[in-house]
Parts: structure tokens; C-alpha cells; sequence
């Protein structure tokens, strides 16, 4: 018998009470020793007649179990130990779902993966109606598929359509959803949860004399009436799974193996049966956990992970107030980030007029999610209240730190730090959230420059998961701390990188992106381009995103980093500069590389104009190889040459920075993963053969070729 560890127990009046709560741990994870746990409680409860069922919650604030313990993939390297893993939490989960009496799960806060399919495996789930509580599958973020019954029992509660929504995506399910769909059986305040458990176990205790029966009954609670008809005959399904494998191969390009093996597993189990569709998931779950793409993506959420832990923590000081300066998109989504986590924002802009329409943005966005029951009602007037409008200086001397988000001038941003100097306090940190400017040009002439940083927030803030904070050579270590955990504490994955043109993420997007123009230069058709960059796994092709970011921006951008690229013989294009002469900004002035008119529309269309200033209409085409080489390479080069010149203090930093601020394919890892999986012997052979055919700005960088010379790796 083992020592008892996160499973703590108590009896209330015939109801066996489960407590998980691992000891000196902020969220419960299922561990190989919790997994343990339940099957030495399990032979206990299952001798025990004086308890009549048994009530599952945790002793977590906001936390039920937050997924497998990721660490158990570190331990096993071959598809029978991972097969053997599925098979072992398969097991407990089966014990639990036939257990000789009622067991209910109470959920409050996180609840993903392995602790959702533990929830699937009780008798009745009963959520809060608390923000905090979501519910997940996110299997396939990891390249896996839910691995302990998960694609078995979901489809089986809430219908096959529904269920595959959410394995597919890892989406969260809130408590809406969650009671709506029939995943759960009570929605209740968090307050009650464990009284409305204790009264669910003695319900279902005294009125099911045929326990198994019951159950049973409850496995199609989430259906509806047309759900039931479609999911229930052969045929229906049949085109339910070929829709979902024509779709998944859409979305993933077929870089990800993990959709298509979730679909298999789904449809294996309607096909042959629970058990044998048991069997096949954890097969399915062993192939899965031995490809690179599932090593890259697990790698990618421990490197995500760590980037939460503050290095500087001890030296982090307190910020409860900030003011957003600039009340566009970006100073609007800064804010509405900020207030939704706690922090009270005074947003300012030239006139009132220009602060009231960014309040209103954030009040939008805080409703949409009202909308869709992740907030409720009372909680977006709680946060719409932290948001005051500010147009003078008068406010500063109270804030703790200043965010600038105005358009990228060197003058007005100087202006600006010399305003928020004057009248705030002497350690008030003033954070710009430039895109390019180096930061130490920013800060000429401040009388505080250790309290000046850089804090580069993607747009939109609200999705995207990145903050790049830079620091220079004058920036104070608080500072640094500070701003990392007000990143931390808005939601952000955190990097920290050293100050210079273009920092690190906009350094390696500029040649990227350059290179892209200058293939159109050479005949290339947009929409191949932006094709073979898709199928390379990026979320959005080069040119299309030149269009998002806006061509004035990327102009912009172009000359600022033109410093540094003329110095190493870098061709840059100028065509983006001549197209926003010509008044081509992209998409916010519906005037780009692709058509507007039609905002609505699911496939863009190429603006054929653009043409004339690429050598005409006449087109020619290019092979998906020769444009992915081509293009991503540039970003892969330049990724190493920031790591060489001490831009990037490490390898993890860089990857991070690439897969969730520029869409590098997380399936690859980020730039130094994919050079350690290809081999940088390889990469560097690529190289100079474009530098052959195309110039010496893929001449590789020094650091690569020492990789490639002594056969080093990244990692």
C-alpha cells in the first residue's frame, strides 16, 4: 500500500469525499502516483458497504486537474511504453466508471485532458458557473489524441459532431457550454459545489437499484434531436467522419498527424464497440507519441511553461495601475487585456474623442465574451470600471507603469517619455511598445533611462499569446522583473531579448518578408507564394500578412532595419515604399496585394493591379520547394544570427519567439528545432545553394557553420 499523497479523504454521512489537492503544487496534475492513488482507494471504496458513492472535487482555488503530468513523456521513448501508458490510465478510468457505486465529479477551475476524462468516467458532472472553470481535450496541441478513454466517452456524452469540435481544436468548453451540451448534469456556484455533490451521490445512491443501467441512460444526455438521427445510423456518421478528415486535412495542411488519428479513434469505437475502441486509442496514442511533430510540440509546451516562471522574481515591485498612451487598436487591446486581469488602466490620447472610441473597443470586447458565457454580466461592469479615460498628464503621478502605443515615430515617442517624465513619479517605468525602434534611440535624452523598456505586444493582443520584452544596457533589473510579471499577469508568454534594431522577432520577420517581395520581383504569382508557405505549415502566407500588418508598416519596418542588412550586403526591396506612395496600405485601406471589396468573402482574391509594379501581368511559375526554401530560410539565418550577436540570450527564447509572435509551424519547433531536426550541416548546404542562384544574403551565419562543421546542436 502506498502513502497517500494528493488524494485526501473524508466521510460525510455515507458519502466518501476525494479531495485532490498535491501538496506544495499550484494546480493537480494525474501523475503515475496519483494514478496509483486512485487504484489503492479504488480496492478500498469498492470493500467498504458503509459508503454509499463517492464525491470527487479538489482542494485547488481554481484548479481541478490541469492534465497529465507532461514529465511522464520525458521518462519513455517507444511506441509500446507510451501505448502501455494509454493502457494504464485507461484502466484506473475503467475501474472508476464501473465502480459498484455512484461516483460524481465536482469541477471548479481548470479541468483538462486527463482530469476531463476522468470526469467522463463518473456517474455526474457538476461544474461551477465561475470564469475559472473550462473544460478541455487540448491533446492535439501536443500532437497526441486524449489517451484514457477521452475519444471514446465524449462522443458517446455530447454526440460525435460536438465532441469532435473540441478534440479537434482543444478549445475550452465553459460552464455554458458545458451544461448546455450535456457534459454536465448541474452548473451551480462554486460556493455550494460540494453540498450539491454530496446530495447528487445520495440521490443517485438511493434511486438506482441498477447502477450500470443508469449510466448507460446518461452516455446520449447531450444530443439533440437531429444529432440523434444523423449520428445514429451508419451512413450518418460515415459522412460526419469523411466531412471531419476533409476538413482537418484543410486546417493542418497534413503537417499534423494527431486530427487524423483522433477521427480514426472516434470512428474505430462506433465501428467495433467500447472496448476495442479503448484498445485502438492507446495504440493510436503510442504511434502518435513517438513523431517528431508530437516531441517538437510537447518541447514547445515545456519551453511555454518555464517562459512563465519569472527569473527576477525578487526583485519584481508592484503595479496595480498603468495608463495606456495611444487609444488605437493596439492601445485598446493593451487595455483590454490589462483590465480583464485585474490592473486598473487609465487610456489617454490626444482628444476625448479618441480615448472614448478605444473605451469603447475594450467595453466591445469585454461583451463579446459576455456573449459567449466565458464572463457574465456583473463581471464585465466589474472590469469596464477599472477603464478611465485620461487626455492630459494630470493622472501620471499615480500610475506605476506607462505603456506608449502610439504609431511609430522617433520624435513623437521621444516627446512622449519626456511628458510621462515630467509628471510621474521618479520610479514609475515607462514601457514603448515599438515595433522596430531600438529602445536605447527611444531613450536619448531621458533623464531616466534605467526605468525605460521595451514591451512589444502582436496584434491582436487579446489573441495573441506573446510579449517580447527588451531590455538596454541602462535598463534597471526591477524594471526588467516588472515588466515581465505584468506580461505574466495579462496572460502572456514571456521572452525577454536585448535591445537593437528590430529587437529579435521584427529582425527575423523583416528578410522574411523581404524575400517574399522580392520573388514577386521576379515573376512569382501572390497567391503561389503565399500557397507554398501555408503547405510549410505558417498560418498565413508572406504577402497576405503584408496586407494585415499593413504595407506602410512593413515599409516602415524596411527602412528602419535597412541599417543592419546593408552592413551584411542584404538586398532589400523597395517596392513597398513605392506602393504606399502609390496609396497601397493593404487591408486597412482595402487597398493591398488582394481585393477588399468583399470583406466577407472565405477565399481572398489577388488584386491584379499589383502586377504593374512586379514586371507586369506575365507571371511565372515557381516550384513550392524553391519558394519555402527560399523564404524561410531567410527567417531561419537571421533567428541564428540574433542568437550570435547576444540579441537572443538563448536557443528557447528564439523558438518561442517565432512560434507564437510570427506563426513559425509549432510542429517544427521554432527556428533552432527545426535546424537541430533537419541538421545544420543541411540547412546550411540549402543555404549556399540559394546564395548561389539568388545572392549573398543567404550567406549562413558564422555560428551555423560552427554547428554544422563540429556537428553541434541547439539543444
Amino acid at each position: 500500500m502506498i502513502r497517500h499523497e494528493v488524494l485526501k479523504r473524508k466521510h460525510v454521512g455515507g458519502v466518501e469525499i476525494l479531495l485532490l489537492d498535491a501538496p506544495g503544487e499550484k494546480v493537480n496534475k494525474l501523475t503515475e502516483g496519483l494514478i496509483q492513488e486512485f487504484s489503492d482507494t479504488l480496492d478500498q471504496l469498492e470493500a467498504d458497504e458503509t459508503i454509499q458513492g463517492v464525491l470527487i472535487i479538489s482542494g485547488k482555488e481554481r484548479n481541478f486537474i490541469a492534465g497529465a503530468d507532461i514529465a511522464m513523456f520525458q521518462k519513455r521513448e517507444t511506441i509500446e511504453e507510451f501505448t502501455e501508458l494509454s493502457r494504464l490510465g485507461q484502466q484506473i478510468l475503467n475501474r472508476i466508471e464501473n465502480l459498484n457505486k455512484p461516483v460524481v465529479c465536482g469541477i471548479h477551475g481548470s479541468c483538462m485532458g486527463g482530469g476531463t476524462e476522468l470526469a467522463l468516467a463518473c456517474d455526474y458532472r457538476i461544474v461551477t458557473d465561475d470564469p475559472a472553470t473550462k473544460i478541455a481535450l487540448p491533446e492535439v496541441r501536443l500532437g497526441l489524441l486524449p489517451g484514457m478513454g477521452g475519444t471514446q466517452r465524449l462522443p458517446a456524452l455530447i454526440g460525435i459532431q460536438k465532441a469532435l469540435a473540441y478534440m479537434l481544436t482543444g478549445k475550452n468548453m465553459y460552464s455554458y457550454q458545458a451544461g448546455k451540451s450535456g457534459f454536465a448534469d448541474e452548473v451551480v456556484h462554486k460556493y455550494i459545489l460540494e453540498k450539491a455533490g454530496i446530495d447528487a451521490v445520495r440521490r443517485l445512491s438511493g434511486e438506482q437499484s441498477n447502477h450500470s443501467s443508469v449510466r448507460k441512460k446518461r452516455r446520449s444526455s447531450g444530443k439533440d434531436l437531429v444529432e440523434k438521427l444523423v449520428e445514429g445510423n451508419t451512413a450518418g456518421r460515415k459522412f460526419i467522419f469523411k466531412q471531419a478528415r476533409k476538413q482537418a486535412l484543410k486546417e493542418s495542411g497534413g503537417n499534423y498527424p494527431a486530427p487524423l488519428k483522433i477521427i480514426e479513434s472516434v470512428e474505430y469505437g462506433f465501428l467495433h464497440g467500447f472496448e476495442k475502441g479503448l484498445i485502438r486509442e492507446a495504440e493510436l496514442f503510442g504511434q502518435l507519441a513517438v513523431t517528431p511533430e508530437s516531441r517538437a510540440l510537447v518541447q514547445l509546451f515545456f519551453d511555454v511553461n518555464r517562459a512563465k516562471k519569472n527569473p527576477l522574481a525578487d526583485e519584481v515591485r508592484s503595479v496595480s495601475r498603468m495608463a495606456v498612451i495611444g487609444a488605437g487598436l493596439m492601445g485598446s487591446g493593451i487595455s483590454e487585456v490589462s483590465v480583464d486581469n485585474g490592473f486598473d488602466v487609465w487610456l489617454k490620447d490626444q482628444t476625448m474623442e479618441q480615448v472614448l472610441k478605444g473605451i469603447g473597443r475594450v467595453k466591445e470586447g469585454l461583451r463579446r465574451k459576455v456573449e459567449k458565457r466565458v464572463i457574465s454580466e456583473f463581471e464585465k461592469d466589474e472590469k469596464s470600471g477599472r477603464l478611465h479615460p485620461l487626455t492630459g498628464n494630470q493622472g501620471l503621478s499615480k500610475v506605476d507603469l506607462v505603456i506608449e502605443a502610439v504609431f511609430e515615430d522617433l520624435d513623437l515617442k521621444r516627446n512622449i517619455v519626456n511628458e510621462v517624465e515630467a509628471s510621474s513619479a521618479d520610479d514609475t517605468i515607462f514601457a514603448t511598445n515599438t515595433s522596430s525602434f531600438p529602445i536605447s534611440r527611444i531613450a536619448e535624452g531621458s533623464r531616466r533611462p534605467e526605468n525605460i523598456i521595451g514591451m512589444h505586444y502582436f496584434s491582436p493582443v487579446q489573441k495573441m499569446p506573446l510579449l517580447e520584452i527588451i531590455k538596454t544596457p541602462e535598463t534597471a533589473s526591477w524594471v526588467t522583473a516588472t515588466a515581465f510579471d505584468v506580461g505574466v499577469r495579462q496572460g502572456k508568454t514571456v521572452i525577454v531579448v536585448n535591445d537593437g534594431p528590430g529587437f529579435y522577432t521584427t529582425r527575423i520577420l523583416s528578410p522574411y518578408l523581404n524575400e517574399a517581395i522580392l520573388l514577386l520581383e521576379e515573376g512569382a504569382y501572390v497567391e503561389q507564394v503565399d500557397q507554398a508557405i501555408r503547405e510549410f505549415g505558417f498560418p498565413v502566407g508572406p504577402v497576405a500578412l503584408f496586407d494585415e500588418v499593413g504595407i506602410d508598416v512593413g515599409a516602415h519596418v524596411a527602412n528602419t532595419m535597412r541599417e543592419i542588412f546593408d552592413k551584411r550586403g542584404v538586398k532589400t526591396s523597395d517596392k513597398s515604399a513605392e506602393l504606399v506612395a502609390d496609396g497601397y496600405h493593404g487591408r486597412k485601406n482595402r487597398k493591398g496585394f488582394y481585393k477588399y471589396e468583399h470583406s466577407s468573402a472565405k477565399k481572398k482574391e489577388v488584386n491584379s493591379e499589383i502586377y504593374r509594379y512586379f514586371g507586369g501581368a506575365e507571371r511565372v511559375s515557381m516550384e513550392a520547394h524553391y519558394i519555402q526554401e527560399r523564404v524561410v530560410l531567410m527567417m531561419v539565418n537571421e533567428a541564428v544570427h540574433c542568437l550570435q550577436e547576444g540579441i537572443l540570450d538563448s536557443a528557447v527564447d528564439g523558438d518561442l519567439g517565432a512560434v507564437l509572435g510570427l506563426g513559425f509551424p509549432p510542429f517544427l519547433g521554432g527556428p533552432f528545432r527545426y535546424i537541430d531536426r533537419v541538421g545544420a550541416s543541411v540547412v546550411t548546404e540549402r543555404l549556399e545553394r540559394c546564395r548561389k542562384s539568388a545572392g549573398d544574403r543567404f550567406k549562413p551565419a558564422e555560428m551555423l557553420l560552427e554547428h554544422a562543421k563540429k556537428g553541434l546542436t541547439f539543444y
